[in-house]
């Protein structure tokens, strides 16, 4: 392998912007899949009734969830809550924290719109069989891994 110069890129540094378009695409396509499903549900409104759907959660941990800061995360509960799909309630063993929760209408939409989500994956997936699937999982796992190591 040689070393790329100053004037000649290396040719790796196309993987980011890889990374982005995926996730560009993915996050799209979601979103049209879940308009085609009769959902008005943005991709974070998915991800934050996909993280409900495995239990009760806070603000904070929503918010990564969905990659938003936490005012961002605010506001769109206020609109899954106002459509009757979400509901917060006070912690027992903190006053200042809430925790939050799906309501029934909630429950019931995550049925439908986690058969979205599956469509899409498929979709992502189709052509590459499942050994290929495997293996793409565990590289894509592998460089998050590398990418995330403190202190490196």
């Amino acid at each position: 392998m040689t070393t790329p110069t100053p004037t000649q890129p290396c040719s790796t540094s196309n993987l980011g912007l890889l990374f982005r378009q995926v996730r560009d695409a993915m996050w799209a396509q979601m979103e049209r899949e879940l308009a085609q499903a009769g959902h008005d549900l943005t991709f974070s409104q998915f991800i934050t009734l996909k993280e409900l759907a495995i239990g009760t959660a806070g603000v904070t941990e929503l918010a990564r969830a969905a990659q938003l800061n936490p005012g961002a995360m605010t506001r769109l509960l206020d609109k899954l809550e106002s459509r009757g799909l979400v509901a917060r309630v006070a912690d027992p063993d903190d006053r200042r924290a809430l925790n939050i929760h799906l309501t029934e209408a909630g429950t019931a939409i995550w049925a439908d719109i986690d058969q979205c989500g599956r469509r899409v994956r498929e979709r992502a997936m189709s052509g590459l069989s499942d050994s290929d699937r495997e293996q793409l999982y565990r590289l894509l796992e592998q460089v998050r891994d590398n990418l995330s190591l403190s202190g490196s």
